[in-house]
Order: C-alpha cells, then sequence, then structure tokens
C-alpha cells in the first residue's frame, strides 16, 4: 500500500463530500453563507472525517449514511476554529495559511458564521435518516428501523463530545486556565474534552453506523482519546518549535494568550515521549479488531508525529 497515494483518493472523496452538502451561497443571508463555505474550504488534513470513513470500513461498512456525518464532524470542527481565532479568545488573524474568518468577514460574521456551521452540522446529519430508507427499502421495515438506531446513537454522540461535556466544556476550562498554575489533572481535562473528544465521536461514529458491537464501540472511544491526546501533544510541541510558513498559523500562540501546555508543564522531551507512548497504545487497541485497516494505523501514525 502507497500511504499518500491511498490518502490522496480520500482527500478527494472528503472534499468532493463536503462540497455537496455546503449551503448554496444565495439568498438575503448569503454573507454567512459565504462566510462558512470560506471556513470549510480553507483547507485542513480532514483527519475527522477521515477517521470516521476508516473506522466505518473497519467494521463492514459500505454504503453512504457515513457521508453526511463525515461532513458534519468537519463543520463543526471548522466552526470551533472559527469561534477559537476570534478576538475574544486567541485573535489570530491566519489559518491554514490565509485570513480567518473574522480577519475576512468581520467579527460579527465570524461569530454567525460558527453559529451557522455547527447548527447546519446537525441538520445535515440528519439527512441520514433519509439514505437509510433509499439503502435499505427493499429489504424490509426491521433493516430500517436498525438503521434508524444506529443515526440516532451517533447523533447522540455527536451531541454529546461536540457539547458542554465535550469541545466546548473543556474551551471553557482552557480559557479558565490560562494566567494561572494548573495541575495534571485539570491539563489531561482539557486535552480529554477539548482535543479528543471529536475524534472520539469521528470513530465512534464510523464504528456505530457500521453496526459495530458496543464492546467495540468502547474500545474505538479508548483509542481515540489516546489519538487526541497525543495529537494535542503533537501540535503543543509545533506551537514551540514550528514555523508559520511551515504551519500555516502563528506560533507560540499560547505562550502569547498565557495558556499552560504539556511542554510548558513537561518540556519537549518529555512530551515527545508521551506522544510516542500514547500513540502505541492506541494502536495495540486498533490491531486487536478482528478485521484490521492497515491505512487507517498508517493515518493516526502520520497525525500524531505530523510536523504541520
Amino acid at each position: 500500500m502507497n500511504f499518500l497515494v491511498e490518502q490522496s483518493k480520500r482527500l478527494e472523496l472528503i472534499e468532493a463530500i463536503l462540497k455537496r452538502y455546503l449551503p448554496k451561497e444565495t439568498g438575503e443571508q448569503k454573507t454567512v453563507i459565504e462566510a462558512m463555505n470560506y471556513s470549510v474550504l480553507a483547507g485542513g488534513k480532514r483527519l475527522r472525517p477521515m477517521l470516521m470513513l476508516e473506522s466505518f470500513r473497519m467494521f463492514g461498512g459500505t454504503d453512504k449514511v457515513i457521508e453526511p456525518f463525515m461532513a458534519a464532524i468537519e463543520m463543526i470542527h471548522t466552526y470551533s476554529l472559527v469561534h477559537d481565532d476570534l478576538p475574544a479568545m486567541d485573535n489570530d488573524e491566519y489559518r491554514r495559511g490565509k485570513k480567518t474568518t473574522h480577519a475576512a468577514y468581520g467579527e460579527a460574521m465570524g461569530i454567525l458564521a460558527g453559529d451557522g456551521l455547527l447548527n447546519y452540522a446537525f441538520e445535515t446529519a440528519c439527512t441520514a435518516f433519509s439514505s437509510v430508507e433509499e439503502e435499505n427499502g427493499q429489504k424490509g421495515l426491521s433493516e430500517i428501523n436498525a438503521g434508524y438506531r444506529r443515526i440516532a446513537k451517533a447523533l447522540e454522540i455527536l451531541g454529546k463530545k461536540a457539547g458542554i461535556y465535550g469541545m466546548i466544556g473543556g474551551q471553557t476550562a482552557d480559557i479558565e486556565a490560562a494566567d494561572r498554575q494548573i495541575g495534571e489533572d485539570l491539563l489531561d481535562f482539557i486535552f480529554e474534552l477539548k482535543t479528543s473528544a471529536l475524534i472520539e465521536a469521528s470513530m465512534m461514529i464510523g464504528a456505530v453506523l457500521a453496526g459495530a458491537p458496543e464492546k467495540d464501540v468502547e474500545k474505538i472511544e479508548q483509542a481515540a482519546s489516546k489519538i487526541g491526546r497525543a495529537f494535542q501533544i503533537q501540535d503543543d510541541i509545533l506551537d514551540v518549535t514550528g514555523s508559520v510558513a511551515v504551519l500555516g498559523k502563528p506560533v507560540h500562540s499560547d505562550e502569547k494568550n498565557n495558556k499552560p501546555t504539556y511542554v510548558t508543564m513537561y518540556g519537549l522531551s518529555q512530551a515527545a515521549k508521551d506522544v510516542d507512548t500514547l500513540s502505541r497504545q492506541a494502536m495495540e487497541i486498533l490491531q486487536t479488531f478482528e478485521h484490521r485497516n492497515l491505512f487507517l494505523e498508517e493515518l493516526v501514525l502520520s497525525l500524531i508525529n505530523r510536523k504541520k
């Protein structure tokens, strides 16, 4: 398997799905729609929809029910970045090498674009119910009901992991941690909710929609938690060692905002060791499933050990 070739194929698929689900830029509200689409189409690794797709495939998923959820998770991730860049939060003007949404459209439209993406994400995810009828219309009511139950569970996961018991909760703790000393437990809480939660949602939803048993969904959540933590620690490392030219966004932003990070608490050497430990633990879990997904395993390693 040529990983880069396979990754490129998946990126092409994800970009096509995103463009298909994004709203048309028409009507009196078209400015906010333009800002929403600008934010989503600004680029990025598309990590979350890719992890969702590969988890879905690992458990035998083959139909199109996954696609609206792939679009939805990227919309939610993007909205969080749009709001994170606002003057009231990190006050960054560049993201992925382009002007941030509030810098391009104004602060008010940046807020509304984020709000729009969050709401539109759930509107998009709910279209999966229609796909169940289309895919299973000839099979009977029991198959349709089973599909409905999987979608309802996926929506429950998406809402929780994106909300106050997930990403928003982590963002809250992160903001309140600025300008003060915090302990290991609070930093771990921030990483688990702020970063891991959406990665957990991505992989769990993929497994749920493919019909994976509950015990396997729980194992996927554990692996995704470790992936998310390693990803965030690597992000902290890159914030110190990277450059604007490579990363496409400001460096030392955590220092500028007086936010505690893994690197400031433990140093670069320990941070790098813990990235390696967490990634190995995640891989060990992924390799226990009956049908291994080798691309997924390579993807996890490439993202955790990325340089940008």
